[in-house]
């Protein structure tokens, strides 16, 4: 018996011991993993491993957003500088009540704050409003894609109903009464002529010159490696390896300026929202948005179309799961061809909590020091 519970004991010892050595060398590759991701990040752009993406995904590696040297120029621009009192001036709106500014606020990272818009007479939109940051840069503008120039999305807001309210044939007649823009136009076209393609044109100039602040996550792009912790690295890492995030968000605004139904449909209950197919009506684009920029995105929540979203570790997790909640089956699709399906770049991705910190801590690099503008003195 004594023999017996002898090499019992020595059993389990020897299990201890086992488990413990196995737990130091889990311990002692993380240290060595984490190590390795500065070793491997720590280097100019195009040597960094390259990021685990999707057959057939188009991707662009990361970029930093250089320091605009021509800024102050550029807002003196005689057409940027009236367009800038066009935004801020809510003689746009039937009511004069309401400006561009009015759902784009400077101090609100040049979003509203809010779920959806709020506008004429206080009805709500459907949607989020999208921030103006780095606007001049995008393909395609609103949450469905339906205008490809500025010029074409300043008319959106300016005649809808339920936002400006302002009659379009009757805005230039409106303008040309107020002496404050008759000097505005002379300066900014030569002649005084107050007309409506004048009036987006210079909307678009200004909104072009509203961009992202430069970052830590740009200045470790352009060599100072000092500016993200081993955690944000880890976050990086997994953005561009397990969290699949790049087949999405790349490029030096992290958009593909694509569209993805991410199954946020809601389709057929309270919420729903068809996104690009109420602009194509192709049954393949019911519930696809545009991928939204990541620049600043700490500043720009609520999240999503929707606005439904104001965590942005409850947006990760969500991501985290897959999103495919509602695919329809063979017979459900054969019945309703309209049934939305989750963009198969969607799966789940097994992130733990602590790689969900790491990431979201990465994800936060990319919020630059908050832009803020003063209101001009509009034109009475």
């Amino acid at each position: 018996m004594k023999s017996i519970s002898l090499k019992l004991f020595l059993f389990i010892f020897s299990i201890g011991i086992v488990y413990s050595l196995l737990s130091f060398g889990v311990r002692l590759s993380e240290t060595i993993t984490s190590s390795n991701w500065r070793e491997l990040y720590s280097k100019p752009v195009k040597e960094w491993p390259k990021p685990n993406v999707d057959k057939d995904v188009l991707w662009q590696e990361f970029e930093s957003l250089a320091v605009d040297t021509n800024y102050y120029e550029t807002r003196d621009d005689p057409k940027v500088v009236l367009g800038q009192m066009l935004f801020f001036d809510p003689k746009l709106s039937g009511s004069n009540q309401i400006s561009c500014s009015s759902c784009h606020d400077p101090e609100l990272a040049w979003g509203d704050a809010r779920e959806v818009s709020l506008g004429n007479d206080h009805l709500r939109g459907k949607r989020n409003t999208p921030s103006l940051y780095n606007i001049g840069a995008r393909k395609s503008f609103f949450w469905d894609g339906r205008a490809t120039t500025l010029e074409e999305q300043a008319q959106g807001p300016i005649t809808a109903h339920h936002e400006m309210n302002m009659e379009s044939k009757s805005l230039a007649k409106k303008l040309a009464k107020v002496k404050g823009y008759a000097v505005l136009f002379q300066k900014a076209y030569g002649s005084s002529t107050i007309t409506y393609d004048k009036i987006l044109h210079s909307l678009a100039d200004f909104q072009k010159t509203i961009q992202s602040k430069r970052s830590r996550f740009d200045a470790f792009i352009d060599g100072d490696y000092s500016q993200l912790s081993d955690q944000e690295i880890e976050g990086l890492h997994l953005f561009r390896t397990k969290a699949r995030c790049m087949n999405c968000h790349s490029g030096k605004y992290f958009t593909d300026e694509s569209f993805h139904n991410i199954g946020l449909t809601y389709y057929k209950r309270e919420y729903e929202d068809l996104g690009l197919f109420t602009i194509t009506k192709k049954a393949e684009d019911v519930g696809k948005f545009r991928t939204p920029s990541l620049r600043d995105v700490m500043y720009t929540g609520p999240w999503m179309h929707n606005g439904l979203f104001d965590n942005i570790t409850g947006v990760v997790n969500m991501y985290n799961s897959g999103m495919h909640m509602i695919d329809p089956d063979e017979n459900e699709k054969a019945a309703d061809p309209f049934f939305p399906k989750t963009d198969v770049l969607m799966q789940p991705l097994n992130l733990t909590d602590d790689e969900i910190v790491s990431l979201v801590s990465f994800i936060k690099t990319l919020s630059g020091r908050q832009y803020k503008m003063e209101r001009p003195e509009i034109p009475r």
